[in-house]
């Protein structure tokens, strides 16, 4: 059985037909919004993720269009929030596995949040034990 490469998101051809009616190369368009110029064949073939905060309103803003119609919801609609947050790695703070980490713990509620730092904080590493100064006996 052979691996299939995985569906492109819509994103590419909303982003294709921006790019035909605007008679803009991809080049010049993901230039402009601050994404590599193979930006489009990465995210056909899966290799890059769809752009979120800054980078996704300047492509929005380069192809003319909202962030709303570019993931492909009703132009006229909010985009979900989290569309609009920076991520943590592209400021160079978190790597990826880090920041997919943080968007599966920031879905959790309260209860499960605190039962699975219980459990990473005792995976991590056992918990110090506070040296404890035995009776009568003195520093100095």
């Amino acid at each position: 059985m052979t691996d299939l490469p995985p569906d492109p998101p819509p994103m590419v051809e909303l982003i294709e037909a921006r790019l035909e009616r605007l008679e803009l190369s991809p080049e010049e368009a993901f230039r402009r919004a601050g994404l590599p110029p193979d930006f489009l064949l990465r995210l056909r073939d899966g290799t890059a993720t769809v752009p979120r905060g800054a980078r996704l309103v300047r492509l929005a803003e380069v192809l003319g269009t909202s962030v709303s119609w570019l993931v492909g919801m009703d132009p006229d609609v909010a985009p979900p929030a989290e569309m609009l947050e920076e991520e943590q790695g592209s400021l160079g703070l978190l790597a990826g596995d880090e920041e997919a980490l943080l968007r599966a713990y920031r879905e959790l509620d309260f209860s499960t949040k605190a039962a699975l730092l219980t459990v990473v904080r005792k995976m991590a590493a056992p918990e110090p034990v506070p040296e404890v100064q035995a009776k009568g006996k003195r520093r100095g």
